[in-house]
């Protein structure tokens, strides 16, 4: 396709009723980002060269949405939500710029297909003036019908309206429509609202450009991407639906997921080849993990980088800025936040490890705790290479313990314990003969007391 400019405008001004929410229906996300977010990077993916959105509803929360995942978009409101049509001419100031192409897309589509949006491009660059997204399915009720002649579309016909020759065909509207930017905004300008809800639609396009002898067509897609969100029980489906696209590209990239339906992926999950994936793993946003590392079976990971060799789980959870460097191992039961564990470095099994640094090589044994919140602040635990901490151990922040120390079980560590040296925090052990005995007989006649 020649290189053309386009402006891509998502309309994103609906209540959402149906999502029964406070919050605006677009806002609701798919693998960790709002539905917004995916249609703007769907347009952008196309070569949308230009963004508009316009909001309505919860304008305030959709603008600062839009700022962050669409930078650069243009901000429209509609006042009042009176259709689409209405609503495209809400962006009137950007369309009047010129553009060759306008794409017009709704916020609610979350599984919008960048290579959909540039097939309908094309067919402007074709000759097209008016191009919509139709898809099929063998259960067409419900949806607009794309009416077809020789080729053009001349027709969408809703499905109370339609005929029962018309109920029959099974290519549908999918709601996004290209049209040429030359003729835009005096089609749009000329839809009337003389209809049963006094609305302005926009697929009414149709017939004025075929009445005007322009070309209409209709260009297909997958039903998947075309998908609109309205309710929990649809935005749960649109959810598995991604999650399904995301497994397949991971494994085709050469990641092992030993059973693929139970793992989690952000829309940021970033996992090199020969990664292995045990069941039921949970990623979170901001996720990276290199080639070779291994996720063991029900972790739950945000936030995280994990370098090459490395291990983790089962059963672990890697908050945000655990880093875990090469051949580490966090084990079962494990918990990291705002720490780096360097190469080789071990935290085996039912510890917390935060606000720290574990150096290469040392090994933190099982039920050992960073102390780092004094109820105010924050502090940092620094444990050196090769370091050794025994179990059970409490390490209270600000702490260092140095290159090769070694710290004894059950210790309370609240001084810097320098390289090389054994550190006890403990009582010194008591054994009182017979005690035992003479326990266990004052508790018993407690209990016989008690029980009279």
């Amino acid at each position: 396709m020649p290189a053309r400019t386009c402006l891509s405008i998502i309309l994103a001004a609906g209540e959402g009723t149906r999502m029964k929410s406070t919050r605006p229906k677009v806002l609701h996300e798919i693998a960790g980002l709002p539905m917004i977010a995916h249609v703007a990077a769907a347009a952008t993916a196309a070569d949308g060269s230009r963004l508009a959105l316009v909001v309505g509803h919860g304008a305030s929360e959709v603008r600062q949405a839009a700022e962050k995942f669409a930078p650069g978009a243009e901000v429209f409101v509609q006042e009042k939500q009176l259709g689409t049509a209405h609503a495209v001419l809400a962006a009137r100031a950007a369309i009047e710029r010129g553009h060759d192409d306008i794409l017009v897309m709704f916020g609610d589509t979350p599984l919008l297909e960048a290579d959909d949006l540039s097939s309908a491009r094309r067919k402007l660059a074709e000759g097209a003036d008016v191009a919509v997204m139709g898809f099929r399915t063998p259960s067409p009720a419900g949806y607009g019908r794309l009416i077809e002649e020789d080729g053009r579309l001349v027709a969408i016909r809703e499905d109370k309206d339609a005929s029962e020759a018309e109920k029959g065909i099974g290519f549908c509207n999918g709601g996004l429509m290209a049209i040429s930017g030359e003729h835009a905004l005096s089609l749009v300008d000329r839809i009337g609202n003389a209809n049963a809800k006094g609305e302005y639609y926009l697929t009414d396009v149709v017939a004025i450009a075929a009445r005007a002898g322009l070309r209409v067509v209709a260009t297909e897609a997958g039903a998947e991407s075309a998908l609109g969100i309205n309710t929990r029980a649809e935005l749960a489906e649109a959810e598995a639906i991604w999650q399904r696209r995301r497994r397949h590209e991971a494994m085709l990239s050469g990641v092992t997921l030993v059973a693929p339906e139970t793992v989690h992926f952000s829309h940021d999950t970033e996992i090199a080849a020969d990664a292995i994936v045990e069941p039921n793993v949970w990623f979170g946003r901001g996720v990276r993990i290199a080639a070779g590392a291994m996720i063991r079976a029900f972790s739950h990971i945000e936030g995280a980088t994990i370098a090459a060799g490395a291990e983790v789980g089962p059963f672990a959870r890697l908050r945000p800025g655990a880093d875990l460097g090469e051949k580490s191992k966090v084990g079962n039961f494990v918990e990291i936040k705002k720490a780096t564990i360097e190469k080789g470095g071990k935290v085996n099994h039912l510890a917390y490890v935060g606000d720290a640094r574990v150096g290469a090589g040392a090994n933190i044994g099982a039920g050992t705790i960073t102390c780092n919140y004094d109820g105010y602040g924050k502090f940092f635990t620094d444990i050196g290479a090769r370091a050794f901490v025994g179990s059970n151990s409490s390490l209270v922040a600000p702490i260092s313990i140095g290159d090769g120390a070694y710290i004894a079980s059950g210790s309370v560590i609240t001084e810097d314990v320098p390289e090389d040296a054994l550190a006890f925090g403990r009582a010194r052990q008591r054994t009182l003969p017979g005690k035992g005995k003479e326990l266990r007989a004052l508790r018993e006649a407690s209990a016989a007391a008690a029980g009279k």
